[in-house]
This record gives structure tokens, sequence and C-alpha cells, in this order.
């Protein structure tokens, strides 16, 4: 009640300022002696401290908490505290009218206190107020609700030794995360879930490369990838791993309902095997040339450049990867999914799921090359030692093959956040799923994982959207990790560059019909260009022309046509974006915001309020309407960046000092653009939103990201490339004017 009526902001401000600038023991009495208990902490037990309970809020960081009774003293004690001159004096000299950043700043300066509380439970130091998220989560899961539309949300699983580079991250996390975020502002019921994949001769390797046990090196790079996930600001309900015990019961459970009910084959399989490292080799340890392409760097269970899957044994001069010597071929038992025994039911599934659901063209057309080639039955184990034990007898030597146990640890990852994960995965009547992956994950989700849910007859919830991207280079060349080419995740927060500004520009590129590649120079240009030019100077000229022609206060607006059919463009444009968006057309979407930023510079430009102003009584009224109708265009698109851009998204809302819940107003079941700052709002400061990034920054870092390729094209000097690249496109140019004039 304390929170909902008087504001979770404004109740942790006055109440830091009045333990800054009070004695501790003469505030707030009626809390530190309370007639009812005053926050129930999940545990059973109650804080009753202000500074505990603050301490806690401020941790927890959520609205849900369970404050017992009305509590009429604490409301009236707020309403009484807040009209203190002692106490306006401490707002005042903390915020100096810039806002909650300023409380931050001044926070951080102060010393940290060492007030024993002794009102607090004993458990709280460490469990409850120290880290309360963890348990808090636990307390509080997302579970399906009937009646509303209930979405589940995956993005293929990272290979926990590997560090992601800017293409992964766009293909998986960070699309499913902008599609995670809109949902929940539209209302939905949705639960986000991703985490490392960690069993495999990948994670074996580099164990052995570092010196540490295939379980230190998971722990070590899950880690990795978790403050690299954080630090873009990628908002899961979970993030968990794959080497759980859940993992092992849910992928041995589905196993044995398979070989239960005749979908298992057993056969010998020639392998190639490692003299010199003395091992058999995974799929991904194996490159050579492609029987079907002739593509030379072919891998053992894919090729990179047709996308047919193939067997390693069937490579042309293959190579161990580990140590570049030739393999050879040896027998061993096997395990197989009857892929063809299960096509029918597969291709009956396939054409409901894509003929109701949104699969991307890719994946309708990768999916159905598989299936025009005839289905042969997958090998589901190997000869390992860092995997899921295959719990059969005759087989108690070898793991499960990663690629029929990883997409198991959607399930598992989710049974690690909450026990009821069956209403989640086996729940096909209200539950829609959503994959998100790169192009090449495509077959594993598409047809061998649907495939073993099938074979299990156990109800399983099987994807109904499947949104694959194709790839994202890197100025015109790959991703490596070794030869320094390219931006991986742990290292763009030391160019400087905000997450947020990363953000963007992966999903400005977003590769959705086609492969696309990031560039420096275009980076800044999209910058400088797009963020600062056109929505930066939309945003903060409407704020500004609030606080500088009329007092902070938004104005009384009285539309005219002008007016009007502004709005109708902004409508318009939002109308598009929540189309676009529930159809997962990510980066389309984004364009619809440039535009409404872009319609609102040129109804300023027009309306020359900072003229107008100047004037007389009617063009001063004409100049507030510009002003209120700029600010609250303004406010929506803080609502439509928030996927997108949520720290700037934020950063606008507390600057205009919007309602804190504007954004989900807005969007929530098509409610449209609404007067979120009605006349009379007061905006707090206002300031510019982005940097301009200088050309010398660019090329710095294209510099430090170059990496030392050899060869012709890239040794060259970047003069002498760009000017290649011009000479073709003006040669294209005289070419097309020639052949017009020619037919003219």
């Amino acid at each position: 009640p304390v929170c909902a009526s008087f504001g979770m902001e404004n109740l942790m401000c006055m109440c830091i300022c009045v333990f800054v600038f009070f004695p501790p023991e003469r505030v707030v009495p009626f809390l530190n002696r309370p007639v009812l208990p005053v926050l129930l902490l999940p545990s059973g037990q109650h804080l009753f401290s202000p500074n505990a309970i603050c301490q806690h809020l401020t941790l927890l960081n959520e609205d849900s908490v369970n404050l017992v009774g009305e509590l009429p003293s604490v409301r009236g004690w707020f309403k009484r505290v807040s009209q203190v001159p002692a106490c306006e004096a401490a707002v005042q000299r903390v915020l100096q009218g810039k806002g909650l950043d300023a409380l931050k700043n001044f926070l951080q300066k102060q010393p940290a206190p060492h007030i024993q509380r002794r009102d607090s439970p004993s458990s709280a130091n460490a469990t409850e107020v120290h880290n309360p998220l963890s348990k808090w989560k636990r307390e509080s899961w997302n579970l399906p609700q009937e009646g509303k539309r209930n979405v589940l949300v995956t993005s293929a699983l990272p290979y926990v030794n590997n560090v992601p580079h800017l293409g992964n991250i766009i293909g998986c996390v960070l699309s499913a995360d902008v599609f995670a975020r809109y949902g929940r502002l539209r209302g939905w019921n949705l639960l986000y879930v991703c985490g490392t994949d960690e069993y495999g001769t990948a994670t074996e390797n580099k164990a052995r490369e570092e010196g540490l046990t295939p379980q230190e090196i998971c722990d070590k790079y899950h880690a990795v990838h978790s403050s690299i996930y954080k630090w873009f600001q990628i908002d899961f309900d979970y993030f968990g791993r794959t080497t759980t015990e859940q993992q092992t019961e849910i992928a041995q459970d589905i196993f044995w309902r398979l070989h239960e009910r005749g979908y298992l084959l057993e056969d010998v399989v020639e392998q190639l095997r490692c003299e010199n490292c003395q091992r058999f080799l995974a799929d991904r340890f194996v490159e050579g040339v492609c029987p079907h392409c002739k593509y030379p760097e072919a891998r053992g269970d894919q090729c990179d450049k047709c996308g047919r899957l193939i067997n390693a044994v069937e490579l042309k001069e293959p190579q161990c990867k580990v140590c570049q010597q030739t393999p050879e071929i040896r027998s061993s038992k096997h395990l197989f999914l009857d892929l063809p025994k299960l096509e029918g039911e597969l291709e009956q599934w396939l054409e409901k799921s894509m003929g109701s659901g949104d699969w991307t063209v890719n994946a309708k057309h990768i999916t159905r090359s598989w299936l025009r080639d005839g289905l042969k039955p997958r090998c589901i184990t190997r000869d390992l030692q860092w995997g899921t034990p295959v719990p059969h007898p005759d087989f108690s030597d070898k793991v499960f093959y990663v690629w029929f146990d990883a997409p198991i640890g959607y399930l598992s990852i989710t049974a690690n956040y909450t026990s009821e994960w069956e209403k989640w995965w086996k729940n096909p009547q209200q539950v829609e799923l959503y994959n998100f992956m790169a192009k090449d994950n495509v077959p594993f989700h598409s047809v061998v994982f649907p495939c073993s849910l099938l074979g299990a007859q156990d109800n399983y919830t099987l994807v109904n959207n499947l949104v694959a991207t194709e790839y994202l280079n890197y100025e015109d060349t790959k991703f490596s990790k070794s030869r320094g080419v390219g931006v991986f995740g742990d290292m763009a927060k030391d160019t400087g560059i905000p997450s947020d500004v990363w953000r963007f520009y992966l999903l400005y590129l977003r590769p959705e019909g086609q492969d696309s590649a990031f560039s420096w120079a275009d980076m800044a240009l999209k910058n400088n260009s797009e963020l600062l030019n056109n929505l930066g100077n939309f945003i903060n000229r409407a704020g500004m022309f609030v606080s500088k022609f009329f007092e902070g206060h938004v104005p009384e607006m009285v539309l005219q046509d002008e007016d009007k059919r502004l709005i109708a463009q902004v409508c318009w444009e939002l109308k598009q974006y929540i189309q676009l968006l529930d159809k997962v057309r990510i980066r389309d979407a984004l364009k619809c915001i440039l535009n409404i930023s872009r319609h609102g510079n040129q109804y300023i430009q027009v309306n020359e309020p900072w003229k107008k102003i100047k004037g007389g009584d009617d063009d001063r009224k004409r100049a507030g309407t510009v002003t209120g109708v700029s600010v609250n265009v303004a406010c929506l698109l803080s609502a439509m960046l928030e996927p997108y851009m949520p720290t700037v998204s934020q950063t606008i809302r507390d600057q205009l000092q919007a309602p804190a819940h504007c954004a989900r107003a807005m969007l929530y079941a098509d409610r449209g653009f609404l007067c979120s700052l009605s006349a009379g709002h007061r905006i707090g400061t206002v300031s510019p939103l982005f940097q301009k990034l200088e050309s010398e920054q660019i090329e710095a870092l294209r510099k430090r990201f170059g990496g030392q390729q050899k060869g012709m094209a890239i040794s060259q000097p970047r003069q002498a490339l760009m000017f290649t690249k011009t000479s073709a496109c003006l040669w294209i140019v005289f070419l097309l004017r020639i052949t017009n004039c020619l037919l003219l």
C-alpha cells in the first residue's frame, strides 16, 4: 500500500534523505516499534526497521512485495514528513533539481553504514538482505495462466567454452531479449530461458588446453557468459546450464520412452579416431572437404556453406583440428534415433506448425530440404566421458550426443527455475513456444529435437515459431578469436560505447533475410545520424522547449489539423511497429521508431515554437501545443524503445518524469498513442541522450579489432580498398546510365 500510493522512488528518496539528515534513533518511531509487522519476507520472517526495509527493497528491485495491513499511520507519516521544511531542504540539497541520478551519485560518496540492526532477523543478513534475488526468484515462479497468452521464449544455448561474438549475440540472445521485453509490455505471460551448453568434446579439449577439469571450465566460462549478457542487458527470467541433475533425469527419461516405443536402433558406426590424440574425434573436431559442395572447411557434422548435415567419415581429406593429423576410421557400436519411422508424424506436425506459426523463410527452407532428401537414422551416442551418461547397460561407457542432449537443456533449465516446469513444457494447449537461433541450428530444432519429443509421446510443447537469422560477418570477413578479428562480447564494454548503442546497431543490421556485415564506419554513421541527429535531437528538443519556455511544465494543447496529421502518422507507425514485432520482424519494427522521430523533427521545424513563443497570445498557445504534442511523442518513443534500448528508454522517462507504467499502458492490448503527460505535468532535468562517435575513435577501434590476417585484400591500405570499392560503384552507375540511354 505504501509503495503503490506513494511511489517506490519517492519512498526510497524520502527514507534515505531522512536517514542522512536526522539521527537514526529518532527516525520513523512507528516503524521501529510497529503494531503490525511491516515487511513479510519470503522466508516467513519480517523486517521492521526502515533501514533494513530500504536496503531490502533496493537490492531486490521488485514491486511485488508483501506489505501487511493498510498501515494508515505509515501513510500519514509520509504525508506529514514530506511537508517538514527540514525534509524539503534535505531533498533539495541531495537532488539539486537533477532527479534520482543525483541521489545515486550522492549515496555512492557516503561511507558504508555499519549499523547493528537489532530488529532484523539474523538470517536476513546474508540471505534475505544482501542477496535476496536468488531466493526471491524461487518464490515468484512464472507459470502459465488460464485465459492469458502464455509465451515461452528460448534462445539457442551457447557453447560454454566459446566467448560469444557479436554474431552469436544478435542471432540468439539479443533477438530473443527484444521479443521477450516486447511481449511483457504487451501484457503476455512470458518466460524467457537460456543457459550454457556445457557437455561434449569441445569442453574436454578446452579443459585440457587450460589444465582444468571440465567442470572447472564450465564454471569459469558460465560466469563469463553471464557477465557478457548482463552487460548487454539481456533480461532472462532464468539463465542456467546443462550440467545439472535435472538434465540427466529428463534426458534419460526421454531416452527410455523412445526406447520403449521402438524409436531407437543399434548399429555399428565407423568413426574417425586420432591415434596421435588417442581418442575418437567428435564431429566439430574434424574438418575436411564437403562431399556435396567441395567447401574446404566443412565440419564433421555440417557444412556451413551448403548447410547439409554430413557424417564425419564422409569428409574428403579429413584432419584432426587439435593436432592436424589425418585420423583413421574405426568401428564402434552406437544407438540411433529412428527418424524415418517418425517422418510421417513429423511432417504432419510441421505442416500445422508452419501454417499457423511464424517461421522465418530460411527456417522453412532448411527444414524442407531435409525432408526432401529423406530422413536417415541419427546417432544419439558418443564415445566420450564428459556428457549425460547413457542409462542403457549395453552402452554404459557412452554419453549422449550433444545434439540429442543439448535441446533438452531448455527443459532442464526450466526445471531448475521451477519444479513445475511441466506446466510450460507439457502443455501445448496453453503455451506458445518461440525458438531463436542462427540458421545453422535450424535442423536440430525443426527435425531432430521435435522427433525426440514426438517419439517420447508425453504431450510435450513443440515449437510454434522458429526464428532463425542469417550470419553476421565482420567487415567482409569472419569473426576469429584466435586471429583477433572482430568484437567479442567480453571486449565490447571496453570500447567505451554504451551497451544500448551496441544493441541498437546490431538490431539495425540484424541479418533477417540475408547475411549482413558489421562495419565500424557504418556504426559511427548510424549513431551520429539516426541516434544523435534524429532520435536524440527530437527528444532533447521537445524536453528543452518545456523546460526553457514553460518553466518545466507541459503546456496546454489545442489541436489543429497539422497536429492531428502528426498524431495520425505516429499512430500509423505505432500500429506498424506492433504488427511487425508480433511477427518477430525486429529490424523493420526498429525503423518505425526512427520514422516517428523523423516526423517529429519535421513537425518542430515547420512550426518553429522557439519563434512563436516570442509572439502574441495565439502564437504562444501554438508554441505550447507543438511543445506539448512533441513531448508526448517523446514519451511514446521511450515506450517503443524499451525492448531495443532499455537504459535509454528509462532515461527518457526519468527526464520526463513520466508515469511508471506509461510504456505498458500504450502497448498493452493495442491501446495506442496515449497522452501520458497532460497539461501541468512537471518534467525533470533534460540532457542529451547520445554522444557523437568521432572518426579518430572509430579508426582506432577498427585497427584494434582488425586482427593480423594475411592476404591481398586485407593487407592493402584502407584508402586503396575504399578506392577499389568506390571505383566499382562508379563503373556500375556509369554502365547503367549508358544502358538507359541506349534503351531510350
